[in-house]
């Protein structure tokens, strides 16, 4: 049985207690959740390790690190290191999106050596292997390659995959009527209209999708539905066949629940400010309340290099709003494979939004470290404010590097002249006086 017939049944498993323990929540009302959709448990039963991640409804909003090779950067070493860097960071899910060098080998190791929820895009792969292992275009792969991609996957014990079910031939026919600036920029979504245009033939992971549903079953993994057409461009946002799309992973959502499978639903991508409210919105109401897990999103196009703030302004709207699930963007997006360093700052500007919309939606303890760190600055206590500081190190690099007497406690900014100190020192004439 899978955790969502379990939640059905009102089986409180050993995973939701585990997941429920992670989020300071009560473990019935995490089954109740997970009973209706509006939460999952990501955890691959072939998982040798890992930690059972909970996403959804009521819970912290969880943040996700993009890595993986490409045919210019083949290093295993590197992808390693920045998985090892994520989840240091504080990313509670790592996905694989390697399309360069030895793939399997590369997805292994990083399963074998992390903790956190593993995702991964199958078609990627299954593309890669048709063309650099049977020497055919990708657009001569066969249904049961694609499928076959899939088990491969899973059976190494992915917790969670993106799949373009909602690519479909009306889908893309609406989206050329329409017009758009950048079209699809979903690297899946691309691969799968390639093959549909080739094949004069509708997309196998919606026509079978079924087939899907038995092949993800015995695995108890979430199907992450993708969103082929996410807006690549602010111009492109909201447009007819982004809701499309996503009216038509509201239904396939309900098809999956039926078939006793975790779903969660993926959102935009670049967004204007005053919309990204809205596409929250839309996502719940079209997609019955279940998890959505959104890239960003960006509210500008014109940041390459800075990105990731882009990142934290768009993705900290859109957790206030309700998403549940962050994807990170770094400041190498649109330009290059990030860099270690990039991982890092990207995994932190991604859980700065994602901690801030935790403090909006009023999410269990949100709020305790901010306001144990007011209490620390009130007392100008330097190691409290490190230890409650998203990023510890930084923090206390930045203050040995400014060169302050910490006799004097204060920062350089205000040194004698620290209004905490100021009104510490009223403070205790008040009491004198008294």
């Amino acid at each position: 049985m899978t955790q969502l017939e379990y939640a059905r049944q009102g089986t409180v498993t050993d995973k939701m207690k585990q997941a429920a323990a992670v989020e300071g929540v009560d473990a019935e009302v995490l089954r109740q959740r997970i009973a209706e959709g509006t939460a999952i448990i990501c955890h691959n039963n072939k998982r040798a390790n890992g930690i059972p991640l909970a996403v959804g409804k009521g819970l912290s909003t969880k943040v996700n690190a993009n890595i993986g090779t490409s045919k210019d950067d083949k290093s295993i070493d590197k992808e390693l290191e920045k998985a090892r860097v994520a989840v240091a960071a504080g990313a509670h899910a790592i996905m694989d999106l390697s399309t360069g060098g030895p793939i399997d080998e590369i997805r292994a190791a990083i399963i074998r050596e992390t903790q956190a929820c593993i995702g991964s895009v199958p078609l990627y792969q299954a593309a890669v292997d048709t063309v650099t292992r049977k020497g055919k275009a990708m657009v001569d792969m066969t249904v049961d390659e694609i499928f076959d991609g899939i088990v491969k996957h899973l059976e190494d014990g992915v917790d969670f995959i993106t799949v373009h079910c909602g690519v479909t031939r009306a889908t893309v026919e609406r989206m050329d009527k329409e017009g758009r600036i950048m079209e699809v920029v979903s690297r899946g979504g691309s691969f799968t209209i390639e093959w549909m245009t080739h094949n004069d033939a509708e997309n196998p992971l919606y026509e079978y999708f079924d087939r899907l549903l038995e092949i993800v079953k015995p695995y108890d993994a979430t199907l992450s539905l993708g969103d082929g057409f996410r807006p690549g461009c602010l111009a492109d946002a909201t447009d007819r066949a982004q809701i499309q799309e996503l009216i038509i992973l509201g239904e396939l959502t309900q098809r999956a629940w039926d078939a006793g499978i975790q779903v969660m639903i993926e959102g935009p991508g670049h967004v204007p400010l005053n919309q990204i409210e809205a596409n929250i919105q839309l996502q719940k109401r079209l997609c019955h309340g279940a998890p959505f897990y959104v890239l960003g999103p960006l509210v500008t196009d014109i940041a390459p290099g800075y990105d990731h703030i882009t990142c934290a302004i768009g993705g900290t709207v859109a957790a206030a709003a309700g998403a549940d699930f962050l994807c990170y963007v770094t400041a190498s997006e649109h330009l290059a494979l990030p860099t270690v360093e990039d991982v890092h700052e990207g995994v932190m500007a991604c859980r700065l939004a994602a901690h801030a919309g935790d403090i909006v939606k009023g999410v269990k303890g949100a709020i305790d470290k901010d306001i144990a760190m007011a209490k620390c600055r009130k007392e100008l206590d330097w190691e409290g404010q490190f230890a409650l500081a998203l990023d510890p190190e930084k923090a206390r690099r930045i203050r040995a590097e400014s060169g302050v007497d910490e006799e004097h406690g204060a920062c350089t900014m205000c040194g004698e002249f620290c209004a905490y100190k100021v009104m510490t020192a009223r403070k205790e004439k008040v009491q004198a006086s008294s």
